[in-house]
């Protein structure tokens, strides 16, 4: 299962659109995700702060577009190059900060 974290927002244009189009498509031509370990990690260092937080679960296999595990800062992340469909979205759920404001461990689902 792959995990990818979008704003509120972000994930109601994605239902309006019927696709997933993360900024980073468009200024990087992949989506970003990550394995359920590392959203600690990639939530501490990009998302704090920032409220309405959702954690999408994806299955990798409903995928529409090709994903790319690629070496990051020493670790491999998933990448989607391409919008990602919204079938391959199993469970969205917020992505709540502990009350230091600090993300930790992700259970997988």
């Amino acid at each position: 299962m792959l995990c990818h974290i979008c704003t509120a927002s972000e994930w109601e244009a994605a239902q309006a659109a019927g696709i997933y189009r993360a900024a980073s498509l468009e200024t990087e031509g992949f989506i970003h995700c990550s394995r359920p370990d590392q959203i600690p990690r990639v939530a501490n260092l990009y998302f704090s702060g920032i409220a309405n937080l959702l954690l999408l679960w994806i299955d990798p296999a409903r995928v529409v577009e090709t994903i790319r595990w690629e070496i990051v800062d020493g670790d491999t992340y998933p990448h989607i190059y391409g919008g990602l469909n919204l079938d391959a979205i199993y469970e969205v759920e917020p992505l709540i900060p502990q009350t230091d404001g600090t993300f930790v461990d992700i259970q997988k689902r």
